[in-house]
């Protein structure tokens, strides 16, 4: 669900006075606050199992960091939670503050898409047109429910999609060398 009104531009400061609550969500793109309750559990254990084959592969490789759900502060109206995040050891030094914030792009964002047009369209366009902007290098977009993993990659300052992979294909990236993993694990 979004909530914004015409002429109102939310920010940090914002959100800051917002009641905490653990089951509400509240992200900031292009300073429209868009406020979601907690995903359904299954986008849980999605988003788990994708962070835990990435983790992995990044404790084996010493290359970069999984982060799951970090908080994402590209500026004073764009501050957002995406599901996973990967980040090279070199980008990470760079990007995260003394607190442990990241503000800036990871290399590689992972979004769990949740039911309703709302969320999709926020995932598949909002986000999408952020991280494009914001300097990401990939960003997957997952469908739990359709069993499928898009892979948006930067081309010409842009992300444009280059692969829509299904249950039954092996996801590599460019990003994480000798990375390798069945769509289908994500799925289980």
């Amino acid at each position: 669900m979004s909530q914004t009104t015409n002429n109102l531009r939310w920010t940090i400061r914002d959100i800051e006075a917002l009641p905490d609550n653990e089951w509400i969500r509240y992200e900031i793109i292009d300073g429209e606050l868009f406020v979601t309750r907690s995903p359904h559990h299954k986008h849980q254990q999605v988003t788990g199992r994708i962070f835990a084959v990435l983790d992995q592969w990044s404790v084996e490789t010493g290359l970069g960091q999984a982060s799951i759900m970090p908080g994402l502060i590209f500026s004073d109206s764009d501050n957002i939670s995406p599901d996973v995040t990967w980040t090279s050891q070199q980008r990470y030094t760079q990007i995260v503050d003394d607190a442990g914030h990241y503000q800036g792009a990871p290399e590689l964002v992972v979004e769990v898409l949740s039911p309703g047009r709302v969320n999709e369209d926020r995932d598949r366009s909002a986000k999408l047109k952020l991280y494009s902007t914001q300097g990401v290098l990939e960003y997957w977009i997952v469908d739990r429910i359709s069993q499928r993993l898009e892979i948006y990659r930067r081309n010409n300052a842009q992300l444009t999609l280059v692969a829509t992979l299904v249950v039954g294909d092996q996801l590599t990236s460019p990003l994480l060398p000798e990375f390798h993993c069945d769509i289908a694990r994500f799925f289980l």
